[in-house]
């Protein structure tokens, strides 16, 4: 279930000419920010990252996973995303806080860095994942999905990403939005479109006036839109205690009876969602009968 209305569209304008999506993320952000203890300007990276990971994943069927690798002090950035609204992810430096930059905003440039890559791996379930990169170029992120989309997979895009992180420390509002031009598309109104977007709004600014998703592309585009809900973005991790359990028997009888002679116990971190797996000697006990017991 999605938390706190989040919310994702995606659809059509323009008779076609444009694909567009957008998306209220703040539950979803607010969770990662949670779950890793994210300071404020490490929160906004990892929450504008994670909004355009929940709108990539509803690009199309199967699984994306994007890596930001920038010469910054948070050092990776890590989403997965899927066409069923699950998103997770993780930076590596969850504690990195800049001090706000001259114009009172969160430098997340700063904390990304300038320098680096952005790279998107799509699992469409074929044997070879579709794989793109592109170099940062500004670190605000936004912009870097948006040479992303352009570049690499040659569809001219404009992408606008918002994390609003309140006097407390924590994430108020999240969000965003994808416009991207089909071939064909008119370039005087994408070009109006361009003007468009420099005099509006933040998108978080919209959202804490209580602006939906379809609302903003609205604006956006005007009235020829049409839009259809996609499943809303919510956290979810694929790991589990079981999973694990399945992952130290594959080790085999003889390597799981060497780690209980050594070691006495087994311990495995999730960095997706920063959840500890504990295995002490009783467990790993068992899973050695279950083992023995199989063979």
């Amino acid at each position: 279930m999605a938390m706190n209305g989040d919310q994702l569209v995606r659809g059509s304008a323009w008779d076609g000419q444009l694909r567009v999506f957008a998306v209220r993320s703040t539950g979803l952000v607010a969770e990662l920010q949670r779950r890793h203890g994210a300071y404020p300007t490490a929160a906004a990276a990892l929450g504008r990252a994670a909004t355009a990971g929940a709108m990539m994943g509803a690009m199309q069927e199967g699984r994306v996973t994007i890596q930001i690798k920038g010469d910054g002090p948070l050092g990776e950035i890590v989403i997965d995303s899927d066409d069923e609204g699950h998103v997770r992810g993780y930076v590596t430096h969850p504690d990195v806080h800049l001090p706000l930059k001259p114009d009172g905003k969160l430098d997340v440039a700063g904390a990304v860095g300038r320098k680096g890559f952005l790279y998107v791996f799509r699992d469409y379930g074929l044997k070879e994942p579709y794989r793109g990169s592109v170099p940062l170029v500004s670190g605000e992120l936004g912009e870097d999905f948006a040479y992303y989309f352009t570049v690499s997979e040659q569809i001219p895009s404009a992408v606008g990403l918002g994390v609003l992180i309140g006097r407390d420390g924590l994430v108020e509002h999240a969000g965003g939005f994808i416009l991207q031009a089909m071939p064909g598309a008119d370039e005087k109104r994408l070009e109006e479109l361009e003007r468009t977007m420099a005099e509006m709004p933040q998108v978080t600014a919209q959202l804490s006036e209580g602006v939906s998703p379809e609302e903003l592309l609205r604006r956006l585009v005007g009235g020829n839109l049409r839009v259809e809900p996609a499943p809303p973005p919510v956290f979810r991790c694929r790991c589990s205690r079981e999973r694990v359990e399945r992952t130290l028997m594959a080790l085999g009888a003889d390597e799981l009876a060497s780690i209980l002679k050594e070691e006495g116990r087994a311990e495995t971190h999730c960095a997706f969602c920063n959840e500890t797996y504990a295995f002490d000697r009783a467990d790993l006990e068992s899973l050695l009968d279950r083992l023995q017991g199989s063979e």
